[in-house]
Order: C-alpha cells, then sequence, then structure tokens
C-alpha cells in the first residue's frame, strides 16, 4: 500500500469520528443543558524530503525548500463549548436554569467499580425520588442520581404540598400553609472547563490522568449562594447550532469522499503500473 493510501485511509477513520461528534450534537439539539461539542485536528507524523541541495534554490525563495509528506491528520481534542442556551420558561417548580455559563450543578453517580463519584452537569430538569423506607424523598436527576447539596444528597421529608427552588438555590417546602428552608444547591463553578470530560446522561467529570484524577480544587470552586445564580421554572436549552452542525457534516463528508476518491484513484495508479510489460 503506498503512502498516500495510508495517509487517506488514517484520515478517513478520523473523519468519521468527526461525523459521528455532529450526528451527537444534532441529536441532542433539544437536550436541556446539552453543550456542543467540537473536534480539533492536529497532523501526524511527518517526514522533510530536502530535494533541491544548492544554494542558489534559497534565492528569493518564500515557501519551504523540499516537500513535507506526512501521515494524514487525527482527532486532536474535542472541545465542549459552554456558551449559555436560550432559557424556556416551563413553570415547573423542580427546573431550573443556571444563568453563569460556567455553573454546574453536582451529581453522585455510582462508577463501575462500586465507587461514587461527583459528576457535574447543567441539566436542570430534577424529579423527587422515594427513598427505600418511602419517608422521604430525595433531589435526583431524570437518570436517578442524587443532587448534592452542601451537606450532600438532599433528601426531604415527605408529606409536604409543594416544593420549589428559589434563585439563590435554596429548596423550600410548604406544609400545612408554613414554609420550610430544607436544602441548599452546592452550585460549583469551572475555572478550567476545558479540562472538564464529557461523558453520557449529558455530564462531565473530572479526568483521569495516568491512574489519577486531576485536584477538583484546581478545577472547580463552590458558588457562594447569592441572588440570581439560576431561573427556577425554566430551563436552559441546547446551544447546539443546527445550521452550523450541517454545515460542518457537509464539509466533513466532503473531505470524506475527497480522500476515498484519492485511495481508489491510488489503487488504480499501482494497477495501471502493475499491468505494464
Amino acid at each position: 500500500m503506498s503512502r498516500t493510501m495510508i495517509q487517506a485511509a488514517a484520515t478517513m477513520n478520523q473523519l468519521q469520528n468527526k461525523l459521528d461528534l455532529i450526528g451527537n450534537n444534532m441529536a441532542n439539539s433539544q437536550t436541556a443543558g446539552y453543550k456542543s461539542r467540537q473536534a480539533e485536528f492536529s497532523s501526524l507524523l511527518y517526514q522533510q524530503i530536502n530535494n533541491m541541495q544548492h544554494p542558489a534554490n534559497m534565492d528569493g525563495r518564500t515557501t519551504p525548500n523540499g516537500v513535507r509528506v506526512g501521515s494524514g491528520a487525527a482527532l486532536g481534542s474535542i472541545r465542549s463549548d459552554l456558551t449559555l442556551g436560550s432559557v424556556n420558561q416551563t413553570g415547573r417548580g423542580l427546573d431550573i436554569a443556571l444563568l453563569q455559563p460556567q455553573h454546574f450543578l453536582q451529581v453522585q453517580v455510582q462508577a463501575d467499580d462500586g465507587q461514587m463519584e461527583t459528576h457535574y452537569t447543567r441539566d436542570g430538569a430534577l424529579y423527587l425520588s422515594p427513598t427505600a423506607d418511602q419517608t422521604a424523598v430525595t433531589l435526583v436527576t431524570s437518570e436517578g442520581n442524587p443532587i448534592l447539596g452542601v451537606n450532600g444528597p438532599i433528601v426531604i421529608p415527605d408529606g409536604f404540598e409543594d416544593i420549589s427552588i428559589d434563585t439563590n438555590g435554596s429548596i423550600h417546602i410548604y406544609r400545612n400553609g408554613m414554609e420550610q428552608t430544607v436544602g441548599q444547591l452546592a452550585l460549583v463553578e469551572a475555572v478550567q472547563p476545558h479540562l472538564l470530560e464529557a461523558v453520557e446522561h449529558n455530564r462531565f467529570r473530572i479526568p483521569v490522568i495516568d491512574g489519577a484524577p486531576y485536584d477538583v480544587n484546581q478545577l472547580m470552586q463552590a458558588v457562594q449562594p447569592v441572588t440570581n445564580v439560576l431561573e427556577s421554572g425554566a430551563l436552559e436549552q441546547s446551544n447546539v447550532d443546527l445550521s452550523e452542525q450541517m454545515t460542518e457534516m457537509l464539509m466533513t463528508q466532503r473531505a470524506y469522499q475527497f480522500n476515498a476518491r484519492t485511495i481508489s484513484m491510488s489503487d488504480q495508479m499501482l494497477g495501471l503500473i502493475n499491468s505494464l510489460r
């Protein structure tokens, strides 16, 4: 297989990953709090072929002296766009929209090894899940994972008539016409949001490098419970721009077709050379 075919095949594999990423963005265009992801490419290993050694070749040149032959392109990184999406009013007491682009809710998640991890989300569609003894309810995500407050998972004694979340993240219930504060959301701000790792169910987590996670205190800091950090009775919509994603998809498909055509033409040329006698 020629070098050109190897370059094209390697690049096609990475372009397929970008198409998958674009498809995921488009599929989540209506997911509350979803953040669009963008692929960033980098060149693979290349070599410099200096085929003009005479010093006179450098006189008046504005281009490199020689030819660079690379090995294709690779998906270097995936970056999440944390710009705010539009806020839609729902009127539901357990729906909240975070108003700052780098603020997150904390979610308690059980990892594959059975250990509990803290993940982060901007999906403010919250629910109540009964505890095992049916005497209280826990504030959870749509997947049933507990939302963390300042003292851990937010557990509320059952038997209240209504519940609401204030603009500073405090949780109030109403029982027999009396208002009672039962918890406080533990919001955090991403100091270095580009280091967060996107995982399933519209969540992020602290990445693990060489078997050890980053220091959470370097990436996250607590948000003080001041007013207007969130809007109650509303949800932040996805920030996916469908027109932009369609454009990216068409350009990526064109690049994929170009590399596929390169392999086809190289194969025809090799066939022609082999047929010469």
